[in-house]
Parts: C-alpha cells; sequence; structure tokens
C-alpha cells in the first residue's frame, strides 16, 4: 500500500513503486513510469535523478534500470577481449590531451593500456603507472621515463594495489592522472576491491586533472565499495553510447564530457 496525501504519492513512495517496477522489468520507459505512477514526465524525472545521485537506478537509451551490483572484476584476460575498439579509440583521444614535458598517471586497467600503446615513441614524459603490463610496455616502447609505484600485487590485474601505492602518489605531482574503473554513476567510482579505495583518492589529491578512462558498459554499474566521488573528476572520455541524460547531467556538474565516435 503506498503512501498518499490526498490523491497525490509523496515523492519517497514514488521511489519506492519505481524500484519495484524496476524489479519485474529490465527497463522502463519515461513515458511508462509517468503512466503507472498518473504524475508527469518531469516529476518521474525529478524522482529518477534523485535516485541516481543515490546509486540506485542509471539511466539508459529509452529509460530507467536498476543500478547493476558487481561483486568481483573480470580477470584481464577477459578484460582486454571486451569492448577492444572502444578502448583503442578511447586511447587515442586521451594521448590527445597530454601536452609536451607532462608527469602523467596511467591507472590500472586495459583502457589505460591502450593510451600506453598511443604513447609508443614519445620521450618527453615522466610517465608513473601501478600496472605492471603497461611499465613493461612502456620500457620497449618509449624513452620517457618511468616509474611504477610498487606496492601490493592484485595478481588477477597484473598490478599493485593497497597503501604502498598511495604513499608513493602523494609524494608526487602529476600533471594528468589517467583513473580506470570496473564500475561509475553519477556518484562516483567504486570498486569489489577495497585495496583499490586509498590508491583512487590519492591520484585525485596528488593530480591537477584527472580524467576517469570508461567504456559506457561500465557506466550504472556499482560495487560494494564507494572509492571516489564523481565531483573529484575533471572529464571522462568514454564512447556514444553513454544516456544522453548522463552526459548532461556530468556537464551540470561541471565535468567535460568527451565521448568518441560511434564504432
Amino acid at each position: 500500500m503506498f503512501a498518499l496525501i490526498g490523491d497525490v504519492m509523496i515523492p519517497a513512495e514514488r521511489h519506492r513503486k519505481i524500484l519495484a517496477i524496476l524489479k519485474n522489468q529490465q527497463v522502463v520507459s519515461i513515458i511508462e513510469l509517468a503512466d503507472l505512477l498518473d504524475v508527469s514526465h518531469m516529476t518521474v524525472r525529478r524522482d529518477i535523478d534523485k535516485l541516481e545521485k543515490q546509486g540506485r537506478v542509471s539511466s539508459v537509451s529509452g529509460g530507467v534500470r536498476l543500478t547493476h551490483t558487481i561483486h568481483s572484476e573480470l580477470s584481464r584476460e577477459m578484460k582486454i577481449m571486451q569492448f577492444s575498439e572502444q578502448k583503442e579509440q578511447i586511447g587515442k583521444l586521451a594521448v590527445d590531451r597530454i601536452t609536451a614535458n607532462s608527469t602523467i598517471y596511467l591507472d590500472a586497467g586495459t583502457t589505460s593500456l591502450e593510451i600506453a600503446h598511443q604513447l609508443s615513441g614519445r620521450d618527453d614524459l615522466v610517465i608513473i603507472t601501478n600496472d605492471f603490463s603497461i611499465a613493461t610496455f612502456l620500457m620497449a616502447h618509449t624513452l620517457s621515463d618511468i616509474y611504477h609505484t610498487g606496492g601490493k600485487a592484485d595478481r588477477d590485474n597484473q598490478s599493485a594495489v593497497g597503501s604502498k601505492v598511495a604513499d608513493f602518489l602523494l609524494n608526487v605531482n602529476i600533471d594528468v592522472a589517467f583513473i580506470s574503473t570496473s564500475s561509475w554513476s553519477l556518484k562516483g567510482l567504486s570498486t569489489p576491491n577495497e585495496d583499490k579505495i586509498i590508491v583512487k583518492r590519492a591520484i585525485a589529491r596528488s593530480s591537477k586533472f584527472l580524467y576517469l578512462v570508461s567504456d559506457s558498459s561500465k557506466y550504472g554499474k556499482i560495487a560494494s565499495f564507494h572509492a571516489l566521488n564523481i565531483d573529484k573528476i575533471d572529464a571522462v572520455i568514454t564512447d556514444s553510447a553513454l544516456p544522453d541524460s548522463a552526459k548532461l547531467e556530468l556537464e551540470e556538474k561541471g565535468l567535460e564530457v568527451l565521448c568518441i565516435h560511434a564504432l
């Protein structure tokens, strides 16, 4: 039974009903929700905006769905095979934003590895990373200075995590950092790996400018641990499948959103 004031359902009850509807349907359109709740489209959009900021739902093309919860990350081998063309294009766009003689940070991940691929031949940068595969590639393909953070080894993702990584990052001055994630929303970045939280936050503190590099498949997902508020990010580099509503909301929050062309 949903609580009413007069003939009008109060916002908290509308929110509960929206969540209940979404449990039974994968995607629900704004029009359908407006009809089911007997309210205006504008009211539904306000309700969805509040739920999205709480990380409970996410906008998709044509409507809204429940936020997808992840409990573990895919292995690196699996990640490399997914959205490879998008990652390559994101890497090219990211490198275009790196000015000469910069100190940059490449966060662990297969999208960051694509950025490293695009840096082949550069000799003017200081490149910092916690990713073993990225460091190995760069040592063979660039004359830029390379620093690995060290730290506790994450075998599945071939990277270093934990407090030793954070300690290193807090003692360097980074011009531009490219941060990766397995899951993000309008609320921010999350991770199923608690050891990554301190790393993400240290990156944000040490960087003058912070890019989130992520294909759109990771948007609308949430993991157990909140790592970083979205307002700590300066810009997002993603693909054109990111919902327009999410792009608009990010821009309203002051983030620059750069989308590669559809593939």
